[in-house]
C-alpha cells in the first residue's frame, strides 16, 4: 500500500511522525479521509476521533481536539490543541468536563461565551466516546 508522511503535532507534544497509510480526522462536515497522493488541501479540525493506519499496525484512535490540517506534496500536518490515546483518557474527569459545560450552557452566556463552553462539551463527548469504545473492545487502560 502507499504511503504518506504524517506528522501529528499537538501543543505540548509531538504524538506521531512518520509513514501513514490512512488517516481520517473530523470536521464540520463529517469525517475526512487522507490516503498517499492525495490533493493539497488546508482544512479545520474540530473534537472528535482521528483514526490513522501506520504500515504494518492496526488502525489507532485518538480524541483530538481543534486544529488544522494541511496536505502539501503527500506530506499531512496535523496541529491540534490536544491528542490522546484512548487509555491516556480520564473517564471522571471527561464526564465533570461534560457535566460542568452542560451546566453553564444553561446559564445567560454571551454567544463567544456560548461557543467556548459548546466547544469544551464536544472535547469531552468526544474523550469519552473514544474510551468507552476503546473499553469496550476488551482492552483496559
Amino acid at each position: 500500500m502507499n504511503t504518506f508522511k504524517v506528522h501529528l503535532l499537538s501543543s505540548s507534544r509531538t504524538f506521531y511522525e512518520g509513514d501513514c497509510e490512512s488517516l481520517v480526522i473530523p470536521t464540520v462536515d463529517g469525517q475526512y479521509g487522507v490516503w498517499a497522493g492525495h490533493s493539497n488541501t488546508i482544512t479545520a479540525i474540530v473534537p472528535g476521533k482521528l483514526s490513522f493506519r501506520v504500515p504494518g499496525q492496526e488502525q489507532q484512535e485518538t480524541a483530538v481536539s481543534s486544529g488544522i490540517m494541511k496536505i502539501e506534496d503527500n506530506d499531512v500536518l496535523v496541529l491540534v490543541e490536544s491528542i490522546l490515546r484512548p487509555e491516556e483518557i480520564d473517564e471522571e474527569r471527561a464526564e465533570r468536563e461534560a457535566a460542568d459545560a452542560k451546566e453553564a450552557m444553561l446559564q445567560k452566556l454571551s454567544r463567544q461565551e456560548y461557543l467556548s463552553v459548546q466547544a469544551q462539551l464536544a472535547r469531552a463527548v468526544s474523550k469519552l466516546k473514544i474510551r468507552r469504545s476503546y473499553l469496550r473492545g476488551g482492552r483496559r487502560g
